[in-house]
């Protein structure tokens, strides 16, 4: 393995309503975190993951605002929107600048500020994400998406809803430890399917909430990370894919062919198998995504995902530890964040800084993040510094 690039800072803000602060107070926390831990470097340029800002905080031009605010000016800005695939694209934009060999930092922050608005108008800009030429005009949301793949899961694997909840009962067990989760307490089955239907099978306990958040990442040069850090952290592929926006189009709708070609890409750059991954961290809005990303990975056949949920074998001691820090559901899912808040969860991990939700030995992270349903993916692959040659 080649590091691309190294992570010498990390910092996020905890996920939840933060009715008093604002868009842009959260993500200079949450950047001035991630300087701080890699000592304050001279930063060269800035990328930032949102989803829809204009929409809902009516505030654009993040970047620069975001330089203002930082005291970078000068510097080198862009913003990066991918729908909820916004944070890792940006994070992907990142390791390429840094490729480029350049000297000094390179700042990655995603940010997301959901709760300025109602919760149907979150639904809504949501839907933007989509196809507006079919789905979005036909009134559908994304849980009602989700909730189509659901049934067909279950019905073409004869798999029971029940099981697949069992994602959303892995991550709260996972946030339960994370100071950093919107939603840090356990839940079981019957907590889920005793919450109220959303959209049929799909229950509210199912299905990630409405939250604030920030998150961010200090990316150097491999040959600066020594300095710069005590454990640096390397980014060994960074990988994007697309597939059919409407997923209606798609060849087989239970298939994120996105996401299977984005990790086949990552694994190939990384020089690695799948069963060199120590964890993983999934995009799962319902467990039914989770569950598609774990046999888009590779770890499961189609239709046999389930069958590593009954056996534990998701959970942190099992043989492909998910969402070790929570995920979408317990973590929570500020769009545009999402994807650095699991690139600084999977630094957590690898640094042996993951307290109670350590996953013994881990060497290797995989974190997919994508849109929607997979329009966009971005898999990135990390490693600790002393196994990268």
């Amino acid at each position: 393995m080649k590091a691309l690039a190294a992570i010498t800072g990390a910092g996020c803000t905890k996920v939840g309503e933060h009715w008093e602060r604002s868009l842009l107070d959260l993500a200079v926390e949450a950047c001035l975190r991630a300087l701080e831990e890699a000592g304050n470097p001279p930063v060269r340029a800035l990328y930032v993951g949102n989803a829809a800002s204009e929409l809902v905080n009516e505030q654009g031009n993040l970047a620069a605002l975001l330089a203002d605010a930082l005291a970078l000016e000068g510097i080198k800005a862009a913003e990066v929107r991918a729908g909820d695939a916004s944070g890792a694209l940006a994070l992907h934009q990142a390791c390429l600048d840094v490729s480029l060999g350049q000297e000094g930092a390179v700042l990655v922050c995603g940010v997301e500020k959901m709760t300025d608005v109602m919760a149907p108008e979150v639904e809504r800009v949501q839907m933007l994400f989509e196809d507006s030429r079919s789905t979005f005009h036909s009134g559908v949301t994304v849980p009602g998406l989700c909730a189509l793949l659901t049934a067909l899961y279950m019905e073409r694997y004869k798999a029971s809803y029940e099981d697949i909840v069992l994602f959303a009962v892995n991550d709260h067990r996972n946030a339960a430890n994370n100071p950093c989760a919107q939603y840090p307490f356990p839940i079981t089955v019957e907590t889920v399917m005793g919450s109220p239907l959303v959209a049929d099978p799909i229950r509210l306990f199912d299905t990630a909430g409405i939250g604030d958040g920030a998150a961010a990442l200090v990316l150097t040069r491999p040959e600066e990370a020594r300095k710069a850090c005590d454990a640096p952290v390397a980014v060994v592929a960074s990988e994007v894919a697309t597939d059919r926006v409407n997923v209606c189009e798609r060849e087989d709708l239970l298939c994120l062919r996105s996401l299977r070609l984005a990790a086949k890409r990552a694994l190939k750059r990384a020089g690695l198998e799948i069963n060199r991954v120590s964890f993983f961290e999934v995009h799962n809005t319902t467990s039914i995504l989770g569950i598609l990303a774990l046999e888009a990975l590779g770890l499961a056949e189609p239709g046999r995902g389930v069958e590593l949920l009954r056996e534990g074998e998701i959970a942190i001691g099992g043989r492909c530890p998910t969402n070790t820090m929570g995920g979408l559901k317990g973590r929570g899912h500020p769009w545009g964040a999402t994807g650095i808040y699991q690139a600084v969860e999977t630094v957590w991990q690898l640094r042996g800084e993951a307290g109670k939700n350590q996953v013994e030995g881990a060497e290797v992270g995989l974190a997919h993040n994508m849109c929607g349903l997979g329009s966009i993916s971005c898999v990135h692959v990390f490693a600790r510094w002393e196994v990268v040659s």
